[in-house]
């Protein structure tokens, strides 16, 4: 089998691939987001965006057993892998790292949450009863933690592609969801569950969805999305999302490998202090532009931060597609095939060459960009006053051309 050249399987070739160079996209991306917001300013007086809007469809029925089924053979598929032998060759890795982890943010932002439905751990909770109600204060943390315990061990842990690694966090893991569905029932999943609420959040941006009322409608992804309200911990799943992504471009930038190498420290502490550090950077400048933005905006600085989250979901979504998009495509190719016993085949690789790979990042990541300055504009109009409706909104605009560069620096030098 051929392998994968790691510069096509997360990233592109390099500077020279470009079809501008980075500064001229620096610029460019920059420039886009301004016009964009001045023409929000414009043409956008009042909000528009309404969760309960859509037009009504007609979805064949299919029993919910059906999906609670499937989703107890991928996990049967899953447990059947850790009893090969610990090689290359095993698609465990690929199961959970490529077709799980990244393929969930596809699937749901074309059909929504279905990771509820999929769900083997909320499947195997269903028969417990609540034996306590879940705190209000607790809202969206376990979510949280449990995706910055995700995000470490895919970017940090030692011998993560191992089977014993990997099965000791999925076991864990496992553990402590059944547990919070014992106590909690299964209502705990909708916020505790990590891989529940990633799919959630993306499947907010889904054409497909349901209005308040339960109505499935097909309608704009951003009424969807718009929403989604503010709750305990909200604000530290989109950063913790946004900047391990960050975290995991800036892992293979030349600057970070010869630190890591270089400054005594073992690999694993330098990747934690790391994460933790590219994390704190960006839950700080979302924190300081938000409240800044509610000042300006004469509304109140410690609301603004959870009332604009949902901003924060279009850029991830962007940056998983740009980061993630050759590796999806060359090693999903490749776990398919492990799991069929092919572990000769020769992934397809006609949809990945340096320039396309660069396109699909450059537009992802602008787009992601754009649609969250149009999500933060229409809550903004909602938010504060309408003569501060704009001039509130400049430290958000500053917000996004910072994540804006800093994305695309991260990933074109990296």
């Amino acid at each position: 089998m051929n392998p994968v050249t790691p510069v096509l399987a997360h990233g592109v070739g390099g500077r020279q691939d470009l079809p501008l160079t980075l500064g001229q996209l620096l610029v460019g991306a920059a420039a886009a987001l301004i016009v964009s917001f001045l023409v929000l300013g414009v043409a956008w007086r009042a909000p528009r965006l309404d969760p309960a809007a859509g037009r009504p469809v007609r979805a064949i029925a299919v029993p919910a057993v059906v999906p609670r089924l499937l989703g107890i053979v991928l996990l049967a598929v899953l447990a059947w892998t850790f009893t090969l032998p610990d090689t290359t060759e095993n698609p465990a890795a690929g199961i959970v790292y490529v077709l799980f982890w990244v393929g969930l943010v596809p699937l749901s932002l074309l059909l929504g949450p279905v990771w509820r439905a999929l769900n083997p751990l909320r499947t195997l909770s269903l028969g417990f009863k609540a034996r306590r109600e879940l705190p209000a204060g607790l809202g969206y943390w376990p979510a949280a933690a449990g995706l910055f315990a995700f995000a470490w061990l895919e970017l940090v842990a030692p011998d993560r592609a191992t089977l014993p690694v990997l099965g000791t966090w999925l076991a864990v893991y496992a553990v402590a969801m059944l547990a919070g569905g014992f106590v909690y029932g299964p209502d705990w999943f909708t916020r505790g569950d990590a891989f529940e609420v990633l799919s959630d959040l993306v499947g907010r941006l889904s054409p497909i969805g349901r209005r308040p009322d339960g109505t499935r409608v097909l309608r704009n992804p951003l009424d969807g999305i718009a929403g989604l309200r503010p709750a305990p911990g909200l604000v530290a799943v989109v950063v913790i999302l946004l900047g391990a992504t960050f975290y995991d471009a800036m892992s293979g930038a030349l600057f970070w490998l010869r630190f890591t190498q270089e400054n005594g420290l073992p690999a694993p502490v330098t990747g934690t202090l790391g994460l933790l550090g590219v994390v704190g950077a960006v839950a700080l400048a979302y924190t300081v532009a938000t409240r800044a933005a509610g000042r300006r905006g004469h509304t109140s600085a410690e609301r603004t931060p959870g009332e604009l989250a949902h901003s924060i979901v279009p850029i991830v979504v962007g940056y998983v597609v740009a980061h993630y998009y050759s590796l999806f495509v060359l090693e999903g190719q490749r776990t398919v095939a492990l799991l069929l016993d092919h572990p000769d085949f020769d992934p397809w690789t006609g949809v990945i060459t340096p320039t396309g790979v660069a396109n699909v990042q450059i537009t992802a990541i602008i787009l992601g960009h754009l649609v969250g300055t149009v999500l933060a504009h229409d809550r903004a109009l909602k938010l504060f006053p309408r003569a501060q409706a704009m001039t509130g909104q400049v430290p958000l605009l500053g917000l996004m051309v910072a994540y804006t560069v800093a994305g695309l620096v991260l990933l074109f030098t990296g």
